[in-house]
């Protein structure tokens, strides 16, 4: 019998809504147009993948910037 777990779920819980709120924020931005159901289902894997993309490279651009501003 196979165990099949969900391990994509968010570290904090409390910041589900606003990355929720991020990754429609960041769709509109590079343009992929966004499911009004909240279902993505719909979505290819290339927009998909864009999307979350982007958003780890905005993710990662902000946590630099906040280390330069550390220094």
């Amino acid at each position: 019998m196979i165990n099949i777990q969900s391990r994509n779920r968010a570290l904090v819980p409390e910041a589900q809504a606003a990355l929720e709120q991020f990754k429609y924020e960041v769709a509109n931005e590079i343009g992929v147009q966004v499911p009004t159901t909240g279902y993505w289902g719909n979505m290819t894997s290339r927009e998909c993948g864009s999307v979350g993309g982007y958003m780890v490279k905005k993710m990662v651009e902000a946590y630099e910037k906040g280390l330069a501003q550390r220094r």
